[in-house]
C-alpha cells in the first residue's frame, strides 16, 4: 500500500465541524531513516510520539457531527505539524528525557524534505477542507499525558486551550465545567497559542470559529473510551455554538 502523510475521513460530508488531529500516528514513513528514528518502541508507544486516543475521539467525534476529520499519518517526532516551521521545536532531539537518535544530525536538507513530503500536504489539505465552507468551524482534538517525568500529575480530564479568539473556547469551558464528574482545565497543561500552529494558521489568520480541545490520554486509551468521550462531547459542542449563534 502506498504511503500517505494524513487520512481523510468523510470528506463529503455536509457538516459546517471540521475534525482535524495533528497527532494521530506514531508512524515513521518508510522515507525517513528506513522507517526508523532509532526509539524504543516502549518510547514510540508513549505521548512523545503521539497523542494517543486522540484519533479514535476524531474518528468517532467526525461520525457523530456528520462532519470530514483530517488525520495526521506521521509521528510528531518525525516533524511536528501543530508547530510553525520557524518554530524550534519543529523538530525535536530530545523530547521528555528521550533522546531521539534519528534527528540528531538533521540537516536543512532533510528537514526541507520532510517538510515537503509530510508537513505541507497535510496543511493543504486542511486548508483545502476548511474552505469548503464559509462557516467552517475547527475542531482541534489532543490528548495529553497524565504526568511529564519528574513533574507533578495533571489533575484535569480535559482542557480547553485558546488564546486570540475565545468565542467558542469560553463558553464550551463554562459548559463543561457544569458537568459533575469533570475537572475542567483552561489553558492546561500549557498555553493555548503557538504562532504558526495549526489553530493559528487554518483559524485565526482566517477567521475561522475553532477551539481546540485535549482530553488526559489515561481516560481514552480504548475504543470504548474514546467512542464515551466522542458521544459525550458531540452534543455539547452543537448546543454551545447554537447557543453563541456564530
Amino acid at each position: 500500500m502506498t504511503y500517505r502523510p494524513f487520512h481523510i475521513l468523510g470528506e463529503d460530508r455536509p457538516s459546517r465541524w471540521l475534525i482535524t488531529c495533528d497527532h494521530a500516528a506514531n508512524t515513521v514513513p518508510p522515507g525517513v531513516n528506513g522507517g526508523s528514528l532509532g526509539v524504543a518502541p516502549d518510547d514510540m508507544a508513549r505521548h512523545i510520539a503521539y497523542d494517543i486516543g486522540a484519533a479514535g475521539v476524531s474518528r468517532h467525534l467526525s461520525h457523530l457531527l456528520d462532519a470530514p476529520a483530517i488525520l495526521s499519518n506521521f509521528s510528531r517526532l518525525v516533524i511536528d505539524p501543530n508547530r510553525g516551521e520557524d518554530d524550534p521545536t519543529l523538530i525535536m532531539r530530545l523530547y521528555d528525557g528521550t533522546v531521539i537518535p534519528g534527528n540528531r544530525q538533521l540537516d536543512l536538507a532533510e528537514r526541507e524534505r520532510r517538510l515537503d513530503a509530510l508537513y505541507r500536504p497535510y496543511h493543504d489539505t486542511i486548508a483545502r477542507l476548511a474552505a469548503r465552507q464559509d462557516d467552517t468551524v475547527i475542531v482541534a482534538m489532543h490528548s495529553y499525558t497524565p504526568q511529564l517525568q519528574g513533574r507533578e500529575k495533571r489533575p484535569w480530564h480535559i482542557a480547553i486551550l485558546h488564546d486570540r479568539d475565545s468565542r467558542l473556547a469560553t463558553p464550551l469551558i463554562d459548559r463543561l465545567r457544569h458537568e459533575p464528574d469533570l475537572c475542567v482545565g483552561e489553558n492546561e497543561p500549557y498555553g493555548g497559542h503557538l504562532d504558526g500552529d495549526s489553530i493559528d494558521r487554518h483559524a485565526v489568520a482566517t477567521g475561522r470559529v475553532n477551539v481546540l480541545i485535549e482530553i488526559r490520554n489515561d481516560l481514552i486509551e480504548t475504543d470504548a473510551q474514546q467512542r464515551d468521550w466522542a458521544e459525550r462531547l458531540a452534543p455539547i459542542l452543537t448546543q454551545t455554538l447554537a447557543k453563541i449563534g456564530l
